[in-house]
C-alpha cells in the first residue's frame, strides 16, 4: 500500500507543503540557528555533490556520528539523495563500538560534530582501513580533515560543471535501495547493522501518519520540538514524518533543559521516553502536596480528579461541568509547562505506566505510546487518539501484520521489516520463521478489541525457584513511576523471591527534604515506595528485598545502553556483592 516511496519523495512533497519558510533550527551554545526551507534544498544538493566528488557513490556507506542538529538531517538527506546508507553513530557509545561498527558497515566517510566526540575515536581511525575522508561539522579537529563548509564549496563547484548531475544520481534512487544501517545498541553481545531501505521507513511513514493527533489542517505552521537522538531509528522515522507534514523541527541542545526550551518553541508534539512525564508527573505532585492555602486545596483537588481518569472515557469525561472547573483553574496552567500549545506526546522505547498516561490525557494533552523495533523500522503499532486504552501500545498500523507465537512471542510482516543484518546470514535466518514472519523477542497479548499489550522480553522473563514466572520490566516501570524513584532493576532468575536495586531520585529527594534526606531517611523513603508498588502486584512479583544504590546505571559504565535500556547481566557483575547479601541476609531470617 505505502511500498511505492522513497524518503525523498517524502521530504521533497512535505517541503512544498511547508508554509513557514522555515525548515529546521538547532539551539547551539544557548542560541537558536534557523535553516530556512530554501536554504536547507540548496545545502542538501551542494552536500550530496561534495560527497559524490568526494568518490561517494550508490550503495556506499556514510557515518555520522553527532548530536542532533540541521547538519545531520542535511547530511542524511544528502547521502540518501546519492544512493548511498545512512550509519548513524549515538553520541554517548564508547570508542571501541564506535570503532566496530565504521570497520563493520566498512564507511567510507565518517562525518563528526564536536571535538570531544572526535577525540575517543581519534587514535583508531587509522585502523579502520576504508574510510576515505573524515568531515568535521563544527570545525576541523586534526589536519586531514575536511570541514562541513568545505564539503560544501566542492559540491557547489561540481554543480556549476555539471548541473544535471544531483538531478540524475537522485532519480536513480529506488525504494529498495538501502537507505541506512542502524546498529542495534545491544543489550548483550556485539551490535547488529539492521539494513533499512527507503521502502522500509517511508511505508512506516505513511502509516503511522494515519494515527497523527497534529497533522491537522489549522496546525500548520506551528513547530515540532526534538530531543530523542536521530541515530534511533524511532525519532528517526518521526523527523521524516514531520518533514513530510511540513512542520519546522527545532532540535534541542540539552535534554535536561527542555522544559525550558518548550517556552520557546510552543510545540505541537515531541515524542519521548517515559522517564520525562514521570519526572513530570511526579513533580506536579510534588507541587501540589507543597501548595499552600485555597490555591492548595484547589490544585490537590484537581490532580486528585486527574488521578482518577481513565483514557476510555474519552473527552465525554473531560467536557462534564467537574473537568470545566479544574481545566480553567488548574490544568491550563499545568499546560504551560510544556508552552501551551502541546496537542500530543508520543512515548517509546519503553512501557509508559498507565497511572501516567491517563493522567496526561486528563490534562488535555493526548498522549500514548507506539511500539517497534529498530529491525521493524521502527513502528508496529501505535496509539489512535481517538481510542486509547492505558498500558497498551495500540493497534498494529496499516499495512503490518501481527500474530502471537504458541509462546505469546509477537511476529511481524510487512513493507517496515529489516532486509536483514549486515554479514551476518546466520543471526538473520534465526529472527526469521520459515513462513517470513519477523520474531521480536517480545512477549505480547491482545484484548477483545484487538488493542496490542506488551508484557515482556522473551529472554528477559525471570523462572523463580518456585516455579513462578515474573516479567521484569513491569515491576520495574512501576518502581520507575515512583516520585523518589530514578532508575530499578529488578532480580529473581533461580531465585526464592524477588529482590532490586534501586537508585533514588536524590534531586527530588534533597529539593524537598532538605538536609533531613540522611542516608537512613532517603533508605526509609524507598522502602515506602517500594510497598506502595508491592500492593499492586501478585505476591510472587512483589520486591521483598532491595538495595539503595549511591550511583546511577550509566551508559559510561556499560550499565545501560544508548537507548537506555538496562544491560541486566552487566549489572548483575556490577553489584553482585550488593545483590547477594540481599539473599544472604534473607534467608539468615528464613525469609
Amino acid at each position: 500500500m505505502f511500498g511505492d516511496k522513497t524518503v525523498l519523495d517524502l521530504v521533497d512533497a512535505g517541503l512544498k507543503k511547508n508554509t513557514t519558510g522555515l525548515s529546521l533550527a538547532t539551539k547551539r551554545e544557548g542560541e537558536w540557528r534557523t535553516t530556512a526551507t530554501e536554504a536547507f534544498r540548496e545545502k542538501v544538493r551542494r552536500f550530496a555533490l561534495g560527497l559524490y566528488d568526494l568518490g561517494i557513490r550508490k550503495g556506499d556507506r556514510v557515518a555520522i556520528h553527532s548530536e542532533n542538529s540541521a547538519e545531520w538531517i542535511i547530511a542524511d538527506q544528502a547521502i540518501l539523495s546519492l544512493g548511498a546508507v545512512n550509519v548513524p553513530i549515538y553520541t554517548t557509545q564508547p570508542p571501541d563500538q564506535i570503532r566496530y561498527i565504521l570497520e563493520n558497515a566498512e564507511a567510507r566517510i565518517y562525518l563528526v560534530s564536536t571535538e570531544a566526540l572526535f577525540s575517543g575515536i581519534a587514535p583508531h581511525l587509522d585502523e579502520v582501513t576504508s574510510l576515505l575522508h573524515t568531515i568535521g561539522i563544527r570545525g576541523v579537529f586534526h589536519p586531514e580533515m575536511l570541514a562541513f563548509e568545505a564539503v560544501l564549496e566542492r559540491g557547489a563547484a561540481l554543480d556549476a560543471r555539471e548541473p544535471e548531475r544531483f538531478e540524475n544520481l537522485r532519480a536513480a534512487v529506488t525504494p529498495d535501495d538501502l537507505a541506512s544501517f542502524v546498529y542495534t545498541s545491544g543489550t548483550t553481545g556485539v551490535p547488529k547493522g539492521v539494513m533499512l531501505t527507503h521502502r522500509n521507513f517511508a511505508s512506516n511513514v505513511l502509516a503511522s501518519i494515519e494515527r497523527s493527533p497534529f497533522d491537522i489542517e489549522g496546525l500548520r505552521g506551528a513547530n515540532v520540538l526534538s530531543y530523542l537522538p536521530l541515530s534511533h531509528s524511532f525519532e528517526r522515522m518521526v523527523s521524516y514524518l514531520y518533514l513530510y507534514i511540513g512542520y519546522p523541527i527545532w532540535f534541542i541542545e540539552n535534554h535536561r533543559e527542555i522544559l525550558d526550551d518548550c517556552k520557546t518553541v510552543r510545540p505541537v508534539h515531541f515524542t519521548t521516553v517515559p522517564r520525562l512525564l514521570e519526572k513530570v508527573y511526579s513533580g506536579i505532585h510534588e507541587r501540589a502536596a507543597s501548595a499552600k492555602g485555597l490555591t492548595g486545596a484547589l490544585m490537590r483537588w484537581a490532580v486528585r480528579l486527574a488521578d482518577a481518569y481513565d483514557v476510555r472515557e474519552g473527552a465525554e469525561r473531560r467536557q462534564t461541568f467537574l473537568f470545566r472547573v479544574a481545566d480553567r483553574a488548574v490544568f491550563s496552567r499545568l499546560r504551560m509547562i510544556f508552552g501551551g500549545r502541546l496537542v500530543a506526546i508520543t512515548s517509546g522505547g519503553a512501557a509508559l505506566a498507565p497511572e501516567i498516561m491517563n493522567f496526561m490525557n486528563a490534562l488535555g494533552i493526548v498522549c500514548g505510546q507506539g511500539y517497534g523495533l529498530t529491525e521493524t523500522s521502527p513502528v508496529i503499532a501505535v496509539y489512535d487518539p481517538n481510542d486509547l486504552r492505558a498500558g497498551s501500545v495500540g493497534k498494529p498500523i496499516t499495512g503490518v501484520e501481527v500474530r502471537l507465537d504458541d509462546d505469546g512471542e509477537i511476529l511481524v510482516r510487512g513493507p517496515n521489516v529489516m532486509k536483514g543484518y549486515f554479514k551476518l546470514p546466520e543471526a538473520t535466518r534465526e529472527v526469521f520463521t520459515e513462513d517470513g514472519w519477523f520474531r521480536t523477542g517480545d512477549v505480547g497479548r491482545f484484548d477483545e478489541d484487538g488493542f496490542l499489550y506488551i508484557t515482556d522480553r522473551k529472554k528477559a522473563l525471570m523462572k523463580l525457584s518456585t516455579g513462578k514466572y515474573v516479567a521484569p520490566q513491569n515491576v520495574e516501570m512501576r518502581l520507575g513511576s515512583r516520585t523518589f524513584i530514578e532508575q530499578a532493576m529488578v532480580i529473581g532468575n533461580d531465585r526464592k523471591f524477588c529482590s532490586a536495586v534501586i537508585v533514588p531520585d536524590y534531586e527530588a529527594i534533597r529539593r524537598q527534604y532538605g538536609e533531613e534526606a540522611t542516608e537512613e531517611f532517603i533508605h526509609d523513603l524507598i522502602r515506602k515506595e517500594v510497598e506502595r508498588v508491592n500492593r499492586e502486584l501478585p505476591p510472587w512479583e512483589q520486591v521483598k528485598k532491595f538495595a539503595v544504590l549511591e550511583r546511577p546505571f550509566t551508559i559510561d559504565s556499560g550499565e545501560i545502553t544508548p537507548t537506555l535500556k538496562l544491560k541486566r547481566r552487566v549489572i548483575l557483575e556490577n553489584h553482585r556483592e550488593t545483590i547477594e547479601a540481599l539473599y544472604t541476609e534473607a534467608a539468615r531470617a528464613r525469609v
